[in-house]
Formats: structure tokens, sequence, C-alpha cells
């Protein structure tokens, strides 16, 4: 189900057992993950991160390795789907690896730049230590409400006319929180958008020359890719 943008406050969400027993329960996958990630700059981020989960939360993880270290560091795990994406043809090009239990990796096949690494933090992003200890941070989610993490569970408030506070609450540029609202609120009103690229790999092909060729056909991943 579409999750609606929503322009209101709500104060104070507390949390049942079942519900804390579900982030911790997803926290501990995500860690199983990114213990085999350490040494390498990871993040885990979104609703994990924040606390605000439910029964359909996925896990997600954002890494910058080589895409073939990659898949040798989980070469444990079943991966059920490698594929290439690009959101827009002036946005980074980056890998994607799906694992068991709704866990998504996500890796740049190029140049990141700062304002598109902000993503992960707009949604709430920490790294393996912080999680380790349990740690929420405040993010915002999909609905642009901000969530700001409290004993008891937390609260959550529209972002919406509050773009600079945002930004200053969560050490984002300006630009980051004025982008995502465009994107989620254009969503909230034509439904989810497609993206520019979307190239899934077959078990026998490589991140890396599967990437040459599109890169060798497509002006628009190569500008971003080189």
């Amino acid at each position: 189900m579409k999750e609606k943008v929503k322009k209101y406050y709500r104060e104070g969400i507390v949390y049942s057992n079942d519900r804390w027993e579900l982030l911790w329960e997803l926290r501990k996958k995500a860690l199983d993950v990114m213990e085999f990630l350490k040494g390498h700059y990871c993040i885990a981020y979104g609703s994990i991160t924040r606390g605000d989960v439910n029964k359909t939360s996925d896990i997600d993880i954002f890494v910058e390795v080589e895409s073939h270290i990659l898949e040798i560091l989980l070469k444990d795990f079943k991966i059920l789907e490698r594929k290439i994406v690009q959101a827009t043809p002036w946005q980074a090009v980056k890998g994607s690896i799906l694992l068991d239990d709704s866990i998504e990796i996500s890796f740049p096949l190029g140049e990141i730049k700062k304002k598109e690494e902000e993503f992960y933090h707009f949604g709430g992003a920490l790294a393996y230590e912080e999680m380790k200890e349990k740690k929420r941070v405040c993010g915002v989610n999909k609905k642009l409400l901000l969530i700001t993490p409290t004993e008891s569970g937390h609260r959550e408030s529209s972002i919406i006319g509050r773009e600079g506070k945002t930004a200053r609450l969560l050490n984002l540029s300006i630009g980051t929180v004025q982008e995502r609202i465009q994107v989620l609120s254009r969503r909230d009103k034509v439904g989810r958008t497609g993206v520019y690229l979307q190239r899934v790999l077959a078990p026998e092909e490589s991140f890396g020359k599967v990437l040459k060729k599109i890169v060798d056909k497509d002006a628009n991943v190569r500008r971003r890719y080189l």
C-alpha cells in the first residue's frame, strides 16, 4: 500500500512489546550482514535506524566498496537478485544486491555526489557500532514525517513548511530536504514513478562487464559513471 504524504503533528507514539521485538529482530539481521562489511564505509538507513518499523519493513544498507569485493564478502549469504540502477539520467549509477529477509544492499558504481549521499541520512542512518549499541536517530519517512525517537517510542511531525529546521536537525543541505519533498510529493500525486535504468543481472554476469556494455551505449550513464 502506498504511503501518503501527511501534514500533521502527532505526539508520543508508544511502542508495544511486539514492536520493540520486531525492531531488534530486524536490527539483528542487518548487523549479521554489516559484520561482513566492516572496514568499508557502511550504514543502515530508514525505519530500522529510526525505530518506526512494521511487519513489511525492509532492511536497507548502503556500502562504498567495489562490486567484486562486495560479492566476495557476501559469499555466505543467499543472493536473490543483483541489478544496476540509475534513478534519473543525472543521478548516480548504483548496484543493488537483494538478500533473503528483504535485505537490500546498495553501492555506488561510480562517482556519488554529496547530495546523493545525504539522501541516506535524510531517512536516518547509523553505522555498525551505533546499531550494536541500539542507538536510534531522527529521520524522515516516506510520508514526509520527521520521526524523533523517544524512550517509549517516537514523535512524528510533518516537515512541510519546516524545511530549514529539518535540514539543521539532520545536518543536511536545505537543497536535499527540498528535493526529497518534491520527489515524495510527486510520487504521492502521480503514483510510484519509474527509474531511468534498471538492469537485472543473470547469475553468470558481473557488474563490471554489464556496466561497461551499458556505458558504451548510453551517454547518460557514461556521463555519471566516468
